[in-house]
């Protein structure tokens, strides 16, 4: 699971504050100090802003100098002058400081805050065109999950769960305000995204009895000694509270969302809303990191398709000349492992690490399923990015409904797992990072990194290396049609009909999947862009590498190099690793 620019929303007061305490900071001597000084203190505010940011951020917040925080989800505000004021304020709080008295280590926090900060205060003033719901990621789809992975360390952690389980009406009440705003100024998302929520809800208040939150609660409450009254004391009350608390809240969504469901003025892309383009190119920017303009971006798509149909064409025999690049796209592989196992494949997958990735840190690693009735609402798969104090626990949830084969299994575990993301986030992890940069996310970098990883996982599967370069290109060429129908739909306006005959033309008939997919890019723009230009960018910056460092290249030192930088914005991702 990514975490959205946590950052966006500053609390104003606070921006004040630190930017007047860091312009005094620079007269008391070391600048290294003071601008650790200054990210701590960003760090602590921001995330202690959440309670669910803070629990999944800190094992033990005590550590950090954060105690006594009050229970919340925080909130969701339409208040964008107060927005721009707070990104504007901790904007110039960093900028304050001297980057030339600063250390490498510094300098590279500095340059990736700065960026992080600029992109936040050039959104600042599209905060309606946000959008908190959304199908598979938004709110009403995560939060069941992140509730369910709440662990309980202490007693007291208990009791704070047990708490937040009341903020929740009120916390989709202030989600739901928002949506009335977004809907006042005629931003409200189209009927049939609005349609997808509702269904999303009504289908987790229909589990009832059977809803996850109930088991997963009995689950963690064993791993805390109590006694059994107190025990039976906490179900009890945790049963209330999803009772009296969760469903109502939803129900209550589904209500909202039904009563202005109708209201949205825009059932297409966002280059028809009012400084649309602008707004969706900047969303690019931010999602995937990578500087390039739409048209460049457009440009490095097409040349990687380009590049990997001649690929593909080199591998196919004369037999196959007259089957579609795409044709098999939806279509199940069959049985290819021994051990289907989802543990067994991690471990497999951890031991081809060693000719060509640095040595990963040793954790624990869970895997658990998406309950069956949420399987239409989830991903295929998700990673839960584990507290920077306890890296060493790690959960995969695995959503068997949406993956059909064991080979799909295999390259999702690639991606969620080893080397994709709990082989990254672990490793930087290890590396003890200022804590501002854990906030900081960069999703063109990490879903890049991730994606990347899945085509590795192609020849690492027990196919032969024709067949994984055939499944390899073409599931890089599918992420790049997504790429591509994403840049039409938002930034050139394309409708549903022009949206069919675009993937059409390569092969893929079936009209009610590319409907699904048209639907999802209208509701979550440039969400597919953070995978294939995270993923193009990297590729681009691997072939630079290889010419740069000629016979000094090797896969391990680019990989290392790449990781050592962590989260970042490509521009620095590329000057750290060609710098080697």
């Amino acid at each position: 699971m990514s975490k959205k620019r946590s950052l966006k929303i500053i609390f104003l007061l606070l921006a004040v504050i630190l930017l007047s305490t860091g312009l005094f900071w620079h007269f008391r001597g070391n600048e290294n100090q003071q601008f650790e000084n200054y990210t701590k203190a960003l760090f602590c505010q921001e995330v202690a802003g959440s309670t669910v940011s803070l629990h999944y951020t800190l094992k033990d917040p005590s550590a950090f100098g954060i105690e006594n925080t009050p229970v919340s989800f925080g909130t969701c505000t339409a208040d964008t002058e107060a927005i721009c004021a707070s990104t504007e304020n901790a904007l110039a709080a960093v900028t304050s400081f001297d980057r030339s008295r600063l250390s490498k280590r510094n300098r590279l926090t500095y340059d990736v805050l700065k960026d992080y900060l600029t992109s936040a205060s050039e959104m600042a003033p599209y905060a309606l065109y946000e959008e908190p719901l959304a199908p598979l990621t938004g709110t009403q789809a995560q939060l069941p999950v992140l509730l369910s992975e709440y662990q309980f360390y202490t007693q007291a952690d208990i009791d704070t769960y047990l708490e937040l389980l009341t903020k929740t009406p009120e916390y989709f009440h202030s989600i739901l305000e928002f949506e009335q705003a977004k809907s006042e100024a005629g931003l409200f998302m189209a009927a049939y995204s609005a349609d997808g929520i509702i269904k999303e809800c009504q289908a987790f208040i229909d589990m009832g009895d059977n809803n996850y939150l109930y088991s997963s609660f009995t689950e963690r409450l064993d791993s805390i000694e109590l006694p059994s009254d107190t025990k039976k004391s906490y179900i009890e009350t945790n049963s209330e509270h999803i009772k009296n608390f969760i469903f109502p809240a939803y129900a209550e969504l589904k209500e909202g969302l039904t009563a202005l469901r109708d209201t949205g003025k825009n059932q297409n892309g966002l280059c028809h809303l009012p400084e649309g383009r602008k707004y969706y190119e900047l969303v690019v920017a931010s999602e995937t990191g990578s500087s390039r303009s739409i048209p460049e971006l457009q440009q490095l798509t097409q040349k990687q398709m380009i590049a990997d149909l001649s690929d593909m064409q080199q591998v196919l025999t004369p037999v196959d000349e007259n089957v579609s690049v795409s044709s098999d796209l939806f279509k199940t592989q069959g049985a290819i492992l021994d051990n289907p196992d989802p543990a067994a494949i991690l471990t497999d997958l951890e031991g081809k690490l060693d000719e060509h990735f640095p040595k990963p840190p040793k954790v624990n690693t869970e895997i658990k399923y998406v309950q069956k009735s949420m399987e239409e609402y989830l991903s295929p798969a998700f990673y839960m990015i584990p507290a920077i104090d306890n890296s060493a626990d790690n959960v995969i949830y695995i959503n068997q409904g949406h993956l059909p084969d064991d080979l799909s299994l295999f390259t999702t575990l690639a991606h969620e797992g080893y080397p994709g993301h709990l082989y990254q986030t672990t490793y930087y992890a290890a590396k003890k990072p200022d804590p501002i940069r854990n906030l900081l996310n960069y999703g063109g970098y990490t879903e890049g990194w991730a994606t990347y990883s899945e085509m590795m996982g192609y020849y690492y599967a027990p196919i032969s290396k024709e067949q994984a370069t055939l499944m390899q290109k073409n599931t890089s060429v599918i992420l790049g049609l997504y790429a591509l129908a994403d840049m039409g739909i938002h930034y050139e306006g394309w409708t549903l009909i022009e949206t069919v005959s675009f993937f059409r033309s390569y092969g893929i008939t079936d009209t009610d999947t590319v409907e699904d997919i048209y639907d999802l890019i209208i509701a979550d723009p440039a969400n597919y862009l953070k995978y294939y230009i995270g993923y193009a960018e990297l590729l681009e910056l691997k072939r630079d590498a290889v010419k740069q460092w000629g016979k000094g290249f090797s896969q391990e030192k680019f990989h290392k190099a790449v990781l050592d930088v962590g989260p970042a914005p490509f521009d620095v991702v590329r000057e750290r690793v060609l710098d080697k």
